[in-house]
């Protein structure tokens, strides 16, 4: 279990990051003008109950943050609007996703978050991220929440991405050997798009309702930027979209290649069946002559001097026979091919 982390940062009007020792002295150095941003990273009951105290924060959100199963959706409060969203990550036990909690008011910008697989921040980055796009951020709180979805929603693309790249492989190996191909592995990626895929849609439904001014904290100029994270999360659904319909489509070719496999040792087996069936029909009249020719009762009958010449005809008349049930079948055979070619 990883230790809580709280981060607490001024960002005032004129373009500066300060970061605080406490919450109280980040809201004294914002004064009026600007905004703080704190940062909870795996956040506790016991770490995040100041913000009912010191900010009005509603228990049912604090205890929202505390639930890591939250589909991403937007409440709305008379003094903030709290907003969940999912952030993932491929780690070698599979695609990963993390939950994302925000407040955000005119005063503040409260960010509730885990730590990656490795163990680093899922907003490691942002503060990079402001320091260089400062003469944005300084703005208001909306546009820190800009920077915020924008990152979320960027990590989607990448885990998409990745699954693409695997799917891309995994079509390499059913086309090079489908029977030893373990069809578990398309499961997992359906499994993962259906969770991005769910993702896309309940977060472009979010920020749609940000883009329609549903909270009142966002400041009007910032709307642009949250429409164009809404066209991102539209492409990005309609690409985890194709990326399902290509694991349709490569389980379709597995089966495919599976039944054509299958069809080949049966028609393998057919064939020899066939062989089998014609030898045993050429042979059957002949083991019927041969026995009645080993009997005593042959010999009797051509006499102990004629058996040599006896015996050489009854081969005679074996072979022959033996050709004609050859010829009668072979001829069966074509028929049966021209009258039912689909049976071949």
């Amino acid at each position: 279990m990883n230790k809580p982390e709280n981060r607490y940062f001024t960002i005032t009007r004129s373009g500066t990051l300060h970061r605080a020792a406490g919450l109280t002295d980040a809201l004294a150095f914002a004064g009026d003008e600007g905004y703080v941003w704190l940062d909870y990273i795996d956040p506790t009951a016991e770490s995040l109950e100041e913000l009912d105290s010191v900010l009005g924060i509603h228990p049912l959100s604090i205890e929202d943050c505390l639930n890591g199963d939250q589909l991403p959706k937007l409440d709305l409060f008379p003094t903030y609007s709290f907003m969940t969203f999912t952030a993932f990550e491929q780690s070698p036990d599979g695609l990963l996703g993390h939950e994302l909690d925000v407040f955000i008011s005119k005063r503040f910008l409260i960010t509730a978050s885990n730590r990656d697989a490795d163990g680093t921040p899922i907003l490691s980055a942002l503060e990079a991220s402001i320091v260089r796009d400062m003469d944005t951020v300084r703005l208001g709180p909306s546009y820190l929440l800009h920077q915020v979805v924008d990152t979320i929603v960027d990590r989607k693309l990448i885990a998409v991405e990745k699954i693409e790249e695997k799917l891309d492989d995994d079509e390499d190996a059913i086309l090079k050997d489908a029977s030893s191909y373990n069809l578990g592995s398309l499961m997992d990626s359906r499994r993962d798009l259906q969770l991005i895929r769910k993702s896309l849609f309940h977060e472009r439904e979010l920020v749609g309702k940000l883009v329609r001014k549903d909270s009142p904290f966002l400041a009007e100029k910032s709307l642009i930027y949250f429409r164009d994270v809404y066209d991102h999360l539209s492409k990005y659904y309609e690409i985890a979209e194709n990326a399902r319909e290509q694991v349709t489509n490569l389980m379709e070719i597995h089966l495919s290649l599976i039944s054509n496999k299958m069809a080949e040792a049966s028609n393998l087996t057919n064939a020899i069946m066939r062989r089998l069936t014609l030898i045993t029909t050429i042979f059957m009249p002949l083991t019927l002559i041969s026995g009645i020719g080993g009997m005593s009762e042959f010999t009797m009958i051509v006499g102990p001097a004629n058996w040599r010449t006896g015996y050489l005809i009854l081969f005679i008349a074996m072979v022959i026979i033996g050709f004609i049930n050859y010829l009668l079948l072979l001829r069966m055979e074509r028929r049966a091919a021209r009258d039912y070619p689909q049976s071949r």
